[in-house]
């Protein structure tokens, strides 16, 4: 990642301003999805920006720009980024290309997505905690359709009575900064919290189909 144009020009709010400002976002507000007062707004990119420039609080809950495609919309900032090899380890396809700005203490909830995952960290610092794909019934899945990817266990406020095995249960974590890259496999569980005013990347890809071929 040390060649991205992005380590450099990201951290420059007035760029993002400059290349992005007016184009239209959805931003999440409220604590994460799965809180019944949670919602989306739709906002220009510099007004997003700007209050997170100026720590602005006094709009309420924090706003979090998350699993939004922006590299389709701005082109700029695409040309800033590099797909990494790992994305085609095994000859899989890239399946999505996503941004996630936001400042600190937004969070993405415990949940598990179907593809490969790259997450790219380029400005500030995240912490992630992971579980293995084979502990998904003792991470409570939501039996809800569209939430059967998200897990009842709030981790940042544990119910210990209602979920009474999930402080013994083993886990991975780490603190991402500037720079890092993380895998993170297909169906394993995990937890994102920014500690500091974040900018990352994800890219999905998925396996190669050998059964298309025949």
């Amino acid at each position: 990642m040390a060649h991205w144009p992005a380590r450099t020009k990201w951290n420059d709010m007035d760029y993002l301003i400059r290349v992005a400002g007016d184009r239209t976002v959805p931003v999440e507000v409220g604590k994460n999805y799965l809180y019944p007062e949670w919602k989306q707004e739709l906002i220009t990119f510099s007004q997003f920006l700007e209050r997170i420039r100026d720590n602005d609080s006094s709009s309420g809950a924090p706003k979090y720009l998350a699993q939004h495609s922006l590299f389709d919309q701005i082109n700029e900032l695409r040309e800033d980024i590099c797909i990494p090899d790992y994305c085609c380890a095994g000859g899989g396809e890239l399946r999505s290309l996503n941004a996630w700005f936001g400042p600190a203490g937004t969070v993405t909830p415990l949940h598990h997505d179907p593809h490969h995952n790259v997450f790219a960290q380029v400005v500030g610092k995240k912490y992630i905690r992971l579980y293995r794909a084979s502990l998904s019934e003792e991470l409570y899945p939501h039996t809800e359709t569209m939430l059967c990817n998200s897990s009842q266990v709030d981790l940042d406020n544990i119910d210990e009575k209602e979920f009474p095995e999930v402080q013994d249960l083993e886990f991975l974590d780490c603190i991402l900064e500037e720079g890092d890259m993380l895998y993170i496999p297909p169906k394993w569980w995990h937890y994102v919290r920014s500690l500091t005013t974040s900018m990352s990347v994800s890219f999905w890809w998925s396996d190669y189909d050998s059964s298309a071929m025949s």
